[in-house]
């Protein structure tokens, strides 16, 4: 009996997957608040009565791309932001890990650049929920840096924004040159224009107490 739960299981979370998948392939030409659940059944093969199987609208399926594009992000904001080097090391770290996220998912990055003041409030607010709890972390890290000593938890979790801001920009940024741009000439130019914008907000972060 258990190994055919098992199995019952591991086929649920196959379709599961699979709806996620065929509605991240059609969301790169529309938006969500367009998407039709009848279209992404369609991509799957299955029944418009299975997809509420798995969710309870294509709004909480967006909720759901939400957690699976962001939700592994957390280790990887922090280390962004991470005390281990010189500011231009954090830096250069910082923008090749956005870079190389990007090249590796692009269609994730492009649904939460798009979706992040879309026209579907439960994903707008996914979203924004995942957007404070980087800047948390981001803040925790932050004060974990010699730098930090004076400021207080406000003004630390104000610079974590402004980081996880400047982070999401770079990543639409690199997601656009990679999209119009076959050479990698236009993707060097928004690592360099990035890496002056960071080095920005480091400058103004080390004289914010004076």
């Amino acid at each position: 009996m258990s190994h055919t739960l098992g199995i019952r299981q591991a086929q649920k979370q196959k379709t599961r997957q699979a709806l996620l998948d065929a509605a991240l392939g059609l969301l790169e030409g529309q938006s969500l608040s367009s998407l039709g659940l009848r279209e992404v059944t369609r991509a799957v093969g299955v029944a418009p009565t299975a997809f509420y199987r798995h969710f309870r609208s294509t709004a909480d399926l967006g909720v759901a791309l939400v957690d699976e594009a962001l939700g592994s992000l957390h280790p990887m904001v922090r280390t962004t932001v991470s005390t281990a080097g010189d500011s231009d090391e954090r830096i250069t770290r910082a923008i090749g890990l956005i870079a190389r996220h990007v090249e590796t998912h692009p269609a994730h990055v492009r649904f939460i650049a798009r979706e992040r003041h879309g026209g579907v409030q439960p994903v707008r607010e996914a979203i924004r929920a995942q957007l404070t709890r980087f800047a948390e972390e981001v803040r925790t890290e932050l004060a974990k840096d010699p730098e930090a000593v004076g400021w207080s938890e406000d003004d630390l979790l104000m610079l974590a924004h402004l980081y996880v801001d400047q982070m999401l920009i770079t990543a639409s940024l690199f997601l656009e040159a990679l999209e119009t741009s076959a050479s990698g000439e236009e993707r060097e130019h928004v690592a360099q224009v990035a890496a002056r914008q960071m080095r920005l907000i480091s400058l103004g972060r080390r004289h914010w107490l004076d």
